[in-house]
C-alpha cells in the first residue's frame, strides 16, 4: 500500500512538473527575425479576421510607437499588417480595447502571433484574440512591455499540442467553406 501511495505521489509531482513547465513556454518570447510571406491569393480563399486588442491599465496613457502584427498557421499561410496605429485615433490607450478587420489568407488554426513595437514611448499589451469564421478564436496572453525593434510573441505551431489536425494538410490545399469549416473544427472526414 505505502509503495503505491509513494508512486501516486511522485506521479502528482511530475504532472505538476510539466504544468510549470507549459506556463513558463507560454510567455512571449523575442523572434530574432520574422520572414513576412508574399501570399498568393489565387492560391487560396480571402477570410476577414477580427483582431481584438487589449491594453494593459499598467501602459503608458497612449502610445506614438509604430505597431506591426503578424500571424499565422503551421502550412506557411500569415497575415502581416504593416502599421496598426494610428496616433490620430487614441488607439492602443490604457485600458482600451482596440478592434481590427483585417483580411488575408484563409489558414488553419492560427498558432503563431507576433508583434513588433518601433518607437519611444513602450506599449504594454494585455493580450490579442484573433477570431476567423473558418477558424477557432485565440487568444495569445502578454501583459508585458514590447521591447523596441523587435518581433515578439508566440509560436505554438510545432508543439505537438491540440493545434494539430488529422486532416490538416487537406485543410491546407483545399480549404473551400465546407472543408475548411470540417477541419478547423476538429472533425475527422
Amino acid at each position: 500500500m505505502l509503495k503505491i501511495a509513494s508512486s501516486l505521489f511522485l506521479f502528482t509531482l511530475f504532472i505538476i512538473s510539466i504544468q510549470a513547465d507549459e506556463s513558463i513556454l507560454s510567455l512571449p518570447h523575442k523572434l530574432n527575425s520574422l520572414k513576412i510571406q508574399n501570399t498568393d491569393e489565387n492560391l487560396r480563399s480571402t477570410c476577414s479576421y477580427t483582431v481584438s486588442i487589449r491594453t494593459s491599465c499598467s501602459s503608458v496613457r497612449y502610445t506614438r510607437d509604430k505597431i506591426s502584427l503578424a500571424f499565422g498557421d503551421s502550412y506557411g499561410y500569415q497575415v502581416y499588417v504593416r502599421r496598426l496605429d494610428d496616433p490620430s485615433s487614441g488607439a492602443f490607450e490604457s485600458c482600451s480595447t482596440d478592434t481590427y478587420q483585417i483580411s488575408g489568407p484563409c489558414m488553419s488554426r492560427i498558432c503563431y502571433l507576433y508583434l513588433v513595437s518601433v518607437g519611444s514611448d513602450g506599449w504594454k499589451p494585455e493580450s490579442i484574440t484573433v477570431y476567423g469564421h473558418y477558424t477557432q478564436a485565440v487568444t495569445f496572453y502578454y501583459n508585458t512591455f514590447l521591447p523596441n525593434g523587435v518581433w515578439y510573441g508566440f509560436n505554438y505551431c510545432n508543439t505537438g499540442s491540440s493545434i494539430s489536425k488529422p486532416w490538416g494538410g487537406l485543410c491546407a490545399i483545399a480549404c473551400t467553406s465546407v472543408l475548411c469549416y470540417i477541419c478547423n473544427m476538429g472533425l475527422n472526414l
